[in-house]
């Protein structure tokens, strides 16, 4: 009985110990819970960084206590190095600073900007209220010669002259249409022409009212011309540098529009509450003018967009279907606002055709309505890249140089966006920059004889700033540490702020003198105690090559010790155009933090910059074009057998995930290859392209109705037969962006084809990018034990 008690008090004192050693354990071992705070675990990275008028502080966004949302900080600096610590704007500092966007004179000296709708002037280090009124204020700048300010109330633009205070409406465009005027029908005008006839008293009338309707013209004040909008939008207002010229764009939405609606289910009210959305591709688009109004002649002209050099010029693909390459009616266009010479002398225009095959940039007449091509851009795939924008709302980079005769643009003309100028007056196109790498930001320096660019020239993966010669030439590198380095230019560009951060270091606040080999100093340290207790891996950047012998790069997660055949996850990023295998950040922080969860389970992690992924140049960026779940899926796949090649891993326990663009690859992996995953989770997933909204799939599959091949071969949902291996799909089912229906319409799908090894996780209360941390954990816990239990 003693010996049966000892043996007992043993055997508690030993499961004690033991309990406790896998308690300290647990404690130096992440969770998935832990992991899925986010940024609450993380810290809050500093963000939209931006200088005081007088360059003496940096201001940013932060959130160091963890309170709901961030305020602003700033801190004091001299010299290129911090002066004090990170201090929080109070109210009344927020209230009396000036905003951060606005417009300058040529100086730069004075600025104006609007506040809750109010127009200010910065002066002299001191802001002055030009208004105070009900109705908002905007789109303010100085006039050409800077003796106005020009401002937009409503749908018109104004003059507030600077002397004497005078308060001039310079348009005046309404809603609605004209009155109806007229003669009126044949029987109306010989009925009125018999009264005046035979009435006496109606011809003394008519002649007293011409009489009055005299006078009054005489006194009458002139006024601008009225213009009826007709139902249409009125965009981009602005007044040439000469008070001569008003220019405008008028939309005009389409009849009979439908928008997709999503249905909240946790309400306040404990109803259901059905939201309009948006619009699926292929559905009518709205269509754009371009009008000029001459103050001088008080006429208005619309600019004719059939002069365009290509317009009538049907894209490849219609070869496929046997269609004409001439088309028989101008194609659509969106036109965007002038940008103006310094010297108010000339315009340039970007327009986009709608279908993004075209990107005209041109020479703006004014007086005669023309337009004097420059430069154009055709892509048969889509228009797109750094500093020209993936979208056709998008203007890009494009400004003028301080000889005002010559334009300045970003093109992929080489396969890469690069830097080129073109004279107005000759057609010249000059490259300033060359090679095989990529421009993602362009600034002209103060005195105008330099360009500071942000490249990845070093590393597709690794981002710095440079300075350049305004003519081009040699490149010097400013920056200096490794991973992403995000420089904003002191007011008097002596100074960089920097946002800077690497694979397994958050984004951190930096400043630095603006001289190459400068050392960068620290000024926020935003990195919780958590967080800091682990030693976060700081992954390689490696590459492979694919089956059509193409360089892919991808970042690799391993286990200090790995085991012989052991297992794999491939994540996929989303969003399709961004990139993730790079040397900073990662935007998708908590499956970083997850990846490193699955390292220390004894998982390899392989996260792939895939075919159409950003920083890789225009065919790398076009590579999946009518084709989604092609290369895209391909690289996944000679990803997984390079895993089993290079890193010993079993074929037979490789799984893979994403989100969004991430979780269609997932579905398209799935269903169309097999027997290379294993499993799969996939997130708020695109199942048919058909469904989604217009400018992102459009660019790349065009329309369901004129390339219906594109859609079909693209889309998941026409694959599901496939389903071998096991497959998670979450989705929240208040997602505006990949819809719920999108996720309903596959499990239908699967139902029907009776299909039995699939899961649905739903989310009621969560967008596309998931906000609850509980979501969060509910999801990845779920894709953990996916992995678990199908990869041994």
């Amino acid at each position: 009985m003693k010996n049966k008690h000892l043996y007992s008090l043993l055997l508690f004192l030993t499961m004690g110990f033991y309990c406790g050693q896998k308690q300290v354990f647990a404690q130096n071992k992440l969770t998935i819970d832990q992991i899925m705070e986010g940024s609450n675990f993380i810290g809050h990275s500093p963000s939209r960084v931006f200088w005081s008028e007088d360059g003496q502080k940096i201001y940013f966004n932060w959130n160091p206590q963890k309170q709901p949302q961030g305020s602003l900080y700033y801190v004091k600096v001299r010299d290129g190095k911090p002066a004090g610590t990170p201090q929080k704007v109070n109210d009344q500092e927020l209230k009396e600073m000036p905003g951060r966007f606005g417009t300058y004179n040529k100086a730069r000296t004075e600025k104006l900007y609007t506040k809750n709708g109010d127009i200010f002037w910065y002066k002299n280090g001191k802001s002055r209220q030009i208004t105070s009124t009900v109705a908002r204020e905007s789109n303010v700048s100085f006039s050409g010669d800077e003796k106005s300010i020009i401002f937009q109330r409503d749908n018109n633009l104004f003059e507030w002259v600077i002397a004497d205070g005078m308060l001039k409406q310079l348009t005046n465009f309404r809603e609605g249409n004209p009155r109806r005027g007229g003669k009126g029908s044949e029987q109306a005008q010989w009925l009125k022409k018999q009264q005046l006839e035979l009435m006496e008293v109606l011809k003394k009338r008519k002649k007293d009212r011409a009489f009055g309707q005299k006078a009054r013209k005489a006194l009458r004040v002139k006024r601008p011309k009225t213009i009826y909008l007709k139902g249409r939008r009125l965009n981009s207002l602005q007044l040439s540098p000469n008070k001569d010229f008003v220019t405008f764009i008028l939309q005009k939405s389409p009849s009979g529009r439908r928008f997709t609606s999503v249905m909240q289910f946790i309400t306040e009210s404990g109803y259901t509450n059905p939201v309009n959305r948006r619009e699926k591709v292929g559905s009518p688009e709205s269509t754009y003018e371009f009008g000029i109004f001459n103050l001088v002649t008080n006429k208005v002209q619309m600019v004719d967009f059939k002069q365009l050099k290509g317009i009538y010029e049907a894209p490849a693909y219609y070869k496929e279907y046997k269609r004409s390459l001439k088309l028989k009616k101008a194609r659509k266009v969106i036109p965007h606002e002038l940008i103006w010479s310094e010297d108010g002398k000339n315009a340039v225009m970007v327009i986009r055709a709608l279908d993004s095959k075209d990107r005209w940039i041109v020479l703006a007449d004014l007086q005669k309505g023309k337009l004097k091509l420059l430069n154009r851009q055709r892509d048969e795939a889509w228009i797109g890249g750094p500093g020209i924008g993936n979208w056709y709302f998008s203007v890009g980079n494009v400004g003028w140089l301080p000889d005002n005769k010559t334009v300045y643009f970003q093109s992929e003309k080489t396969g890469y966006a690069q830097l080129y100028t073109v004279n107005i007056k000759s057609g010249k196109v000059k490259s300033l920059t060359s090679g095989k790498f990529e421009i993602t930001d362009v600034q002209l320096s103060k005195d105008k004889k330099s360009w500071y660019l942000r490249t990845n020239e070093v590393h597709p993966g690794e981002y710095h700033l440079y300075q350049m010669p305004l003519k081009g030439g040699n490149r010097t590198k400013l920056t200096t540490m490794t991973g992403f380095n995000d420089g904003t230019l002191s007011p008097d560009q002596s100074q960089v702020a920097l946002l800077y951060s690497s694979t397994n270091t958050p984004p951190e606040l930096y400043v630095m003198p603006n001289k190459a080999g400068s050392k960068a100093t620290k000024i926020t340290d935003s990195q919780t105690s958590d967080f800091k207790k682990y030693s976060w891996i700081a992954p390689e950047v490696i590459s492979f090559k694919a089956r059509d012998g193409t360089k892919v790069y991808a970042r690799i997660y391993r286990p200090q010790n790995p085991i012989s055949k052991g297992k794999a996850a491939i994540f996929v990023h989303g969003a399709g155009y961004l990139q993730n295998a790079h040397k900073g950040w990662s935007d998708y922080d908590r499956e970083y933090m997850f990846h490193n969860f699955l390292v220390q389970n004894g998982y390899t992690v392989l996260d792939i910059d895939y075919r159409g992924s950003k920083g890789y140049g225009r065919d790398w960026r076009t590579g999946v074009y009518r084709y989604m779940g092609g290369k895209d899926l391909t690289d996944q796949v000679d990803g997984a057998k390079f895993l089993a090649e290079k890193y010993d891993i079993d074929p037979k326990k490789i799984g893979i995930y994403g989100g969004s663009y991430g979780g269609f690859i997932t579905l398209m992996a799935m269903f169309t290859t097999p027997d290379v995953f294993k499993a799969g989770a996939a997130l708020r997933s695109v199942t048919d392209w058909a469904h989604y909204n217009h400018p992102y799939t459009a660019n790349i599959l065009n329309t369901p109705v004129k390339d219906s091949v594109a859609y079909r071969r693209s889309s998941p949902i026409y694959f599901a037969k496939g389903l071998k291996g096991a497959l998670l799909m979450c989705h929240g089912m208040i997602d505006y962006n990949v819809q719920f229906q999108d996720i309903v319409r596959l499990s239908q799908r699967l139902i029907e084809l009776r299909k039995e090894n699939w899961e649905l996780a739903v989310y009621p209360v969560e967008r596309h990018g998931f906000v609850e941390p509980s979501s969060w954990a509910d999801e990845y816990k779920r894709i953990f034990k996916l992995f678990e239990e199908n990869l041994k």
